[in-house]
């Protein structure tokens, strides 16, 4: 697998980090804010899903992976219990909807379970990178859908 280096400008950088951060699990502990920085930070063990499609022969990976969003002028949790720091995440996807004069907006990370930190920026900035720790997924993340 090779490592990933990506940064997101714009909603549509946005949304293919978002795609590629689908399903990774981390701590709540894992994430930080820091004001003084206008930066929030968070590592995780990502999902690699291309590995996951290649074919029967090639096992599914996870990678040790940075995420850090900068120019954050705040931040807030929904159903997330921030003391349990050993508490574990689901992320099912990063969403940005834009404030009434652009740039700026919120970014959502949303949990499954119903979670979400919301970051209010000034405007997109991110950047995610592995950090080289790559090992077997145990299993394939399933979605199923109720009708």
């Amino acid at each position: 697998m090779e490592l990933l280096k990506l940064a997101a400008m714009d909603a549509e950088d946005l949304e293919v980090i978002s795609a590629h951060m689908q399903d990774a699990v981390l701590k709540v502990g894992d994430m930080t804010f820091l004001p003084r920085k206008a930066r929030f930070a968070l590592v995780a063990n990502r999902f690699e899903w291309l590995s996951a499609r290649r074919g029967a022969n090639d096992k599914p990976l996870r990678s040790r992976t940075g995420l850090h969003f900068e120019r954050v002028l705040s931040v807030k949790a929904r159903n997330i219990r921030q003391r349990a720091k050993d508490g574990v995440l689901s992320l099912l996807a990063i969403t940005f909807t834009p404030a009434d004069e652009p740039p700026g907006g919120h970014i959502d990370l949303v949990f499954s379970g119903d979670g979400c930190v919301r970051l209010e920026v000034e405007c997109i900035e991110a950047w995610m990178e592995d950090l080289g720790r790559i090992w077997p997924a145990r299993a394939v993340p399933r979605h199923d859908i109720d009708d």
